[in-house]
This record gives C-alpha cells, structure tokens and sequence, in this order.
C-alpha cells in the first residue's frame, strides 16, 4: 500500500531560542511539510484517476477544502488526514522518531 508520508520523507528539525531566524525556520519547515503532504496527496488522487471532487466526495469534505489543501495552503487535522487516507485505500503514517546523534 501507498503511505502518506512520503514523497521527500519529511523530517522537521530541531528548534532553538526562539529568535526571529527560529520562528522564520519553523514556518518555513511548516510550509513545506504541508506542501509535501498535499503533494503526496495529490500523487495519490491521480494515480486513482479521481478530480478533486471525486476525493472529496469520499472523503466526506468539500472539493475547496482539497484544492487548499494539496497546494499547501492548509494542513487538515489527523481525523481528516485519516479520511482521505481511507478514502485513496492508503495507510497514514506519523511517526516521532529519536534524531541519532554522531558523537
């Protein structure tokens, strides 16, 4: 089966002080995990040969509601990431995994 985590493995890193360079990196790092999981999103609408609408309608939301969500404009809550995973007949993986430290 397809998981959602991927394409690009996303991997969020470690935060410091919070200063202005931290705050722009975390919105940074946001942004582009939300961009990487609506791709990933979309590859798998597209494989299944669907419109956004087609998703929508199995997942229960609103074809907008797709749309912002695969340009990475929104992140959806992981109540409706499971929809849309079931819906596309996929596993949603989230996973928070110990960083190894080279000495």
């Amino acid at each position: 089966m397809t998981r959602l985590e991927d394409p690009a493995q996303v991997v969020v890193g470690p935060t410091g002080p919070a200063d202005g360079r931290t705050k722009a990196r975390e919105a940074c790092d946001g942004a582009r995990l939300a961009f990487e999981l609506g791709a990933g999103v979309r590859e798998l609408r597209l494989a299944r040969g669907w419109s956004q609408a087609d998703l929508a309608s199995a997942a229960g939301m609103m074809q907008s509601a797709v749309a912002r969500f695969e340009a990475g404009g929104t992140v959806p809550t992981l109540s409706v990431l499971g929809r849309i995973a079931r819906a596309l007949d996929a596993d949603l993986t989230v996973r928070v995994e110990p960083r190894s430290h080279v000495a």
